[in-house]
């Protein structure tokens, strides 16, 4: 039997040591240092290996080279997983969406490392948790809560999560226990060290992965922190997608405490069931059924309501005892105009139509492809198939984690036979969140080795079709009683 468990975020296991506390440095010469001797060893080791390779065959060569790749990309992960805050949140992205950091051969052992990532963060004593709760609050933890349980039961990036009972259930609530997400201290003095170490750590990145766009990487990295370290605007986020999911079939988003969440705690409804770990485990009929709601709930907010997550990591959900699945963490949230949305759509049905002149125009006047690029009508929808090549045709698509790194690598990387195109086209930065989330929330699907046809998925939203489905049909059946 899969083990169940309470709120998580990305660990099945709850943080071990909670009595010793893990000093989180926060100087950015000292969180620096740790960076440097890693780079230093990396580009000792890289020299060691072209200096060994002279005289070797192309594959000798190769298999060196491979092998000081994958120990380099090993070190990166140690390193992340010790540190808070920002470091660590590029090694959480890069978990799961599994880029080809390492050649093949070595995936499949790197993947085991990374979804220990998770598991490294250092845990820190209660006592300074606690001070860092009776402050935000402004009150005694005995105030506010019947009890408190002190083990943490997970930790995310840049805090850990308690278990509580309240003294009485909030309304709409339907228990009295609460999720209670806590920021370590300090942590805020860390992330913004980290974020000026931003281009050591992510050149440290782009030695294993050579595709990678530094830049864009780098901005998303800087905004999402910052956005993370506000505890309140997260609150915001949740209460704004639980009202929106209120009475949904197989979608729950946990009510918020108001009144108890502040600047570096938040106070939410418990949610119990099991995490992504266990749902790898189940049979194909139930893996597609859970792709399918993690995919109708993450595209379906942008289509629907112009507001989403944009970060959906596998450790932010959880099967319920009764099917739903409970989304968890709304740190990173986006809201996109109506306009936005619709020529977002545009573009979809007009790929999906294979009409290449009608999309050139279009993606012309939203601005992806400037009139001087020199783009064909085959170009254009050779560069939009790329977005959307899973939903394509009418018929099951069974992704794989390898199909999602080439994604990345046709439309990210230097060496890809489509590079020469794809770096001309321009698409506007009020954009690049939808899309991002599209990528990720794949990659999520193809970790659980899903069979689904999201052609008609994508219909059923953007053409109107009818829904596909048991879940397609419970879906619809709630909009129209929530359009009521």
């Amino acid at each position: 039997m899969a083990e169940r468990r309470g709120w998580r975020k990305g660990t099945d296991a709850s943080p071990e040591g909670d009595e010793e506390t893990a000093a989180i440095p926060t100087g950015r010469y000292r969180r620096a240092a740790s960076l440097g001797r890693l780079a230093a060893r990396a580009a000792v080791r890289d020299g060691a290996t072209r200096v060994t390779n002279y005289g070797r065959t192309d594959e000798e060569r190769g298999r060196r080279m491979s092998e000081q790749q994958f120990r380099t990309a090993e070190q990166i992960v140690d390193v992340l997983g010790t540190m808070k805050g920002a470091a660590m949140k590029i090694g959480q992205v890069l978990s799961f969406m599994d880029v080809g950091l390492v050649p093949p051969e070595h995936r499949e052992e790197f993947q085991k490392k990374l979804s220990k990532l998770r598991d490294m963060a250092p845990s820190v004593a209660f006592k300074d948790m606690r001070k860092v709760i009776e402050a935000d609050m402004g009150m005694k933890l005995k105030e506010v809560f019947a009890e408190f349980d002190e083990e943490a039961i997970g930790a995310a990036s840049i805090g850990q999560v308690y278990k509580a009972r309240l003294h009485e259930r909030p309304k709409g609530w339907s228990t009295d226990v609460a999720a209670v997400k806590v920021q370590y201290p300090g942590i805020d003095a860390a992330v913004r060290s980290d974020l000026q170490n931003l281009g050591l750590i992510l050149r440290l990145a782009k030695a294993v992965a050579p595709g990678l766009d530094v830049q864009s990487v780098g901005d998303e990295i800087r905004e999402r922190t910052i956005e993370e370290l506000d505890y309140e605007l997260e609150a915001q986020n949740q209460r704004t997608m639980a009202r929106a999911h209120r009475g949904h079939p197989f979608v729950f988003v946990p009510e918020v405490a108001t009144e108890l969440c502040g600047k570096r705690v938040t106070v939410t409804e418990f949610v119990e069931g099991e995490g992504f770990d266990a749902w790898q485990e189940k049979g194909q009929d139930e893996r597609n059924r859970l792709a399918e709601i993690v995919f109708r709930f993450y595209y379906g907010g942008v289509w629907r309501d112009g507001q989403f997550s944009a970060d959906p990591h596998p450790g932010n959900s959880i099967l319920m005892a009764d099917g739903r699945v409970a989304f968890l963490d709304f740190g990173l949230f986006h809201r996109i105009s109506r306009d936005m949305v619709q020529a977002q759509a545009e573009t979809i049905r007009l790929c999906l139509a294979r009409d290449g002149d009608a999309l050139l125009r279009h993606m012309q006047e939203i601005r992806w492809i400037p009139p001087s690029a020199g783009f064909t009508p085959e170009d254009a929808l050779e560069i939009a198939e790329k977005l959307v090549w899973f939903a394509m045709d009418d018929e099951d698509a069974r992704l794989a984690p390898e199909h999602v790194a080439e994604m990345v690598f046709e439309v990210s990387d230097p060496r890809s036979p489509h590079w020469s195109k794809v770096r001309r086209a321009t698409v506007p930065a009020e954009y690049v969140w939808s899309l991002r989330l599209g990528g990720m929330a794949i990659a999520v699907c193809s970790q659980l080795d899903a069979s689904l046809n999201y052609h008609r998925i994508v219909r059923e939203w953007l053409m109107g079709d009818q829904p596909l489905g048991e879940l397609g049909a419970a879906e619809s059946a709630w909009l129209e009683e929530r359009g009521r």
